[in-house]
């Protein structure tokens, strides 16, 4: 009989301080993604300060308010001429490109990273991954009025050969409306985009195209991103962010005549081996693949998901469906912990403290408010949750995807309720980890399996 239950060893949760390397061959057009408190990360200064779990729960919740303020607010999107390049038939299925990808608390972000290359000659420079965005963009030279401190060299468009700005009177220029929510702007005919994020991060600059590399093998002439000549926000050390949503200037939709507009990525724990972002499907779907169709989604950039049930323990727990249906649900890589409706917080929350009675209770972090002192222990048992999608799709998280810790002492529930049931749920990337999660744009659907880090 399968147990409900999984032992969790605790040293899991804690920093690591040695890298354990991928075993995973190369796929093609991949990038790599390491754990954010970077024991792999080649950005991770000796001596830098991480953000705190205080301060990175702080910068979620702002996070998660801009998705859910957007999302509420997108009523520009119902003028948007539709995508005729989403065609479900055009598939691509000969290509891939596997980067590998690593997550960013060391880089001063919550956020997971990977590493590409812009310009000719190219420089490599480590993004923030985010599949909750469209716009690439990336500091620039000359920081006309801020550019925060970034590890690698700020990338000097004057140096590339093949660097051009993008007019105003472009398509192109003009389509920043829906992938940015912000008009364009002219400067000296010269497309000039700005992106505002929740916390008051933002980047401006130059509308742009140049060489994108992402593996020797997997290059692209004249891709469009932002060549930020100010920035100022909580992008910790990386040199700006790589945009993998549905919108056509996103990466995804840029690279599709040879990716099909299919990507996958797995996000590793903080002691465990790289985990990749993959661009295209050359070795077809594996079987044990599951898959949800993306639900009807209330905007271009957002992965909306239907959530049907959750079970803890065995449990299935008494919500209703509308409860989910209600305020809908996306996937986003880049908000940490993962969102309910309050209703079903409360559920979740009540039925997991039930199954953990014998572990001793820990003061609330921040918005997490159910939280055990296990540092009397070196294994714990705990009760399995899996999440039911539409398709009939049952995922199980990975234990490393149920806690998240603040030291041995306070180690929490990773989930959180939003203020009702009316506001947006979402599934962060905490409860990703490991999945191999799969991102079948051009045919609408999402698919999850289990080891993709291994």
């Amino acid at each position: 009989m399968e147990s409900h239950f999984h032992t969790l060893e605790l040293s899991s949760l804690l920093p690591s301080s040695s890298c354990n390397p991928t075993t995973k061959g190369k796929r093609g057009a991949s990038m790599e993604i390491v754990n954010r408190h970077g024991p792999c990360s080649k950005l991770n200064q000796q001596g830098a300060k991480a953000p705190s779990m205080t301060e990175i729960l702080a910068h979620d919740q702002a996070r998660v308010d801009s998705i859910q303020a957007r999302i509420t607010a997108q009523s520009y999107d119902l003028f948007r001429k539709k995508d005729k390049s989403s065609n479900k038939n055009k598939r691509v299925k000969d290509s891939k490109a596997y980067l590998p990808a690593q997550p960013g608390n060391a880089l001063g972000t919550g956020n997971y990273i990977v590493t590409l290359g812009i310009g000719t000659p190219k420089k490599d420079l480590s993004l923030i991954f985010d599949t909750g965005s469209d716009v690439t963009w990336t500091q620039c030279q000359p920081c006309v009025k801020s550019c925060y401190p970034q590890q690698q060299p700020i990338f000097d468009p004057s140096l590339s050969s093949t660097y051009s700005n993008i007019s105003c009177s472009s398509t192109a220029c003009s389509g920043l409306k829906s992938a940015s929510g912000n008009n364009p702007s002219c400067a000296s005919s010269t497309c000039v985009y700005g992106i505002q994020y929740g916390d008051a991060s933002y980047s401006i600059g130059f509308f742009a195209k140049d060489k994108l590399t992402l593996t020797p093998n997997d290059v692209f002439d004249g891709f469009m991103f932002g060549c930020g000549q100010n920035n100022k926000g909580l992008f910790g050390k990386t040199a700006g962010l790589i945009g993998l949503g549905r919108d056509p200037l996103s990466i995804v939709s840029q690279t599709a005549a040879k990716f099909g507009k299919y990507f996958s990525y797995c996000l590793p724990t903080k002691g465990g081996s790289n985990g990749h972002l993959t661009l295209g499907n050359n070795k077809g779907v594996k079987s044990s693949i599951q898959f949800t169709q993306f639900a009807a989604s209330q905007g271009t950039s957002f992965y909306f998901i239907d959530v049907l049930g959750i079970t803890v323990g065995g449990k299935a727990l008494s919500i209703s469906p509308m409860v989910f249906k209600n305020a809908g649900t996306i996937i986003d890589s880049g908000t940490v912990i993962t969102r309910l409706p309050l209703t079903a917080y409360d559920n979740l929350r009540s039925t997991f403290r039930q199954f953990m009675t014998n572990y001793p209770r820990a003061p609330d972090l921040s918005l997490l408010d159910t939280c055990y002192d296990l540092s009397n222990y070196t294994s714990i048992s705990i009760p399995k949750i899996s999440f039911n999608f539409n398709g009939n799709a049952n995922v199980n998280l990975d234990p490393n995807g149920i806690f998240i810790s603040n030291g041995a002492s306070q180690v929490c529930l990773a989930f959180a309720g939003n203020g009702d049931d009316d506001s947006i749920g979402i599934f962060g990337n905490i409860q990703q980890q490991t999945l191999e999660i799969v991102y079948d744009v051009a045919g609408e659907k999402l698919g999850f399996g289990y080891g993709g880090c291994s």
